[in-house]
């Protein structure tokens, strides 16, 4: 029988080698790769192509919903993501279901139910947590104004900015100039209608692209 091959994406080891265990232990699947940050993570699955990708959304550099985005416009054939995450707020519940990402798992969820969930995402399936299912459940996609209408690029700025990045810093990070920088970064706050960095950072803990304790020291 086929074994399903598996990336794990995670910024936390422990989590990584947990999994990893769990599925080398239950027989059925193969991890042929694991990342620890988002770029990572993209060009791992490129070049490997997985059956299932489990994909944690905060992680630094990119975020998994931005790997998320990326794999889906760049691979014709795509592998079935399972997204990971401590929280089930209704910010990433909405941008989740709006990429068409096949799972979401919050990480309390038990180790039984992760190797139903991938095994279910490779046959084609959806496969949402019981409190996010419940939750979705007759629910309307709210409005996310946002996020969906930046470019990669000015999402990728935006995260950057909110995990506290000089634009100097962003401009080596992503091989552009200064002022290339200082150009998205604007056009991201006339979107948003935002005006500072500490903005911007509100506004990415809200829409779920990081985690409220990355910059939680700029907030008010």
């Amino acid at each position: 029988m086929k074994k399903i091959t598996v990336i794990l994406a995670d910024d936390h080891i422990i989590i990584r080698e947990g999994i990893r265990a769990l599925l080398e232990l239950d027989g059925g699947f193969e991890v042929i790769g694991e990342a620890a940050d988002g770029r990572q993570t993209e060009i791992m699955v490129l070049s490997l192509h997985p059956d299932v990708v489990v994909l944690d959304i905060a992680m630094p550099q990119l975020n998994g919903l931005e790997v998320a985005r990326r794999i889906i416009q760049q691979m014709k054939i795509q592998p079935k993501i399972l997204m990971l995450s401590a929280h089930g707020d209704d910010a990433y519940i909405d941008q989740v279901v709006a990429l068409g990402v096949a799972g979401y798992l919050v990480k309390q969820t038990s180790a039984l139910m992760l190797t139903r969930a991938i095994r279910a995402v490779y046959a084609g399936k959806g496969f949402y947590s019981p409190s996010i299912a419940r939750r979705l459940s007759g629910r309307p996609l709210r409005n996310k104004k946002a996020v969906m209408e930046l470019t990669t690029r000015e999402r990728e700025v935006l995260q950057l900015v909110a995990e506290g990045g000089a634009n100097k810093e962003i401009a080596d990070e992503l091989n552009i100039s200064i002022k290339t920088v200082e150009k998205h970064r604007q056009n991201v706050m006339n979107k948003l209608g935002l005006h500072d960095t500490a903005g911007l950072t509100r506004y990415a803990i809200a829409a779920g692209i990081i985690e409220s304790s990355v910059q939680c020291t700029i907030l008010p």
